[in-house]
């Protein structure tokens, strides 16, 4: 099996040379365990990392079996993204400013997703 940063690199490589091309099969990368890890790396880094979403999971509580579970919900077609926390935050002119705080889990496949479409 190809390391996912070469996977990457070869997805960016076909997309520069061909900027009308037509990608398929890019939802098999979402099956690599190895992405996941990458992703968390980054996400990890950031420090809203371990900001809960609404079901109370952060970066904190990430493990094998996590990723794992959310690959094979993603085989099984049964993955369901959770509800976003809702914040709002003050704004300068008094008004507030509504943000939405996805759970751990969707952050992860989120940045997953991006790595793969970037």
């Amino acid at each position: 099996m190809k390391p996912t940063s070469e996977i990457l690199e070869r997805i960016e490589k076909c997309s520069s040379e061909h900027k009308d091309g037509v990608f398929t099969r890019l939802y098999r990368y979402l099956l690599r365990e190895d992405i996941y890890y990458a992703a968390y790396q980054k996400l990890y880094a950031n420090k809203g990392a371990t900001t809960q979403g609404i079901d109370d999971d952060t970066a904190d509580g990430f493990s094998d079996f996590y990723v794992k579970e959310l690959i094979q919900s993603l085989k099984d077609g049964t993955y369901k993204a959770n509800p976003v926390r809702r914040e709002y935050i003050p704004k300068k002119n008094g008004k507030l400013r509504p943000l939405g705080i996805p759970s751990f889990r969707d952050k992860l496949l989120q940045e997953v997703v991006r790595m793969i479409l970037e």
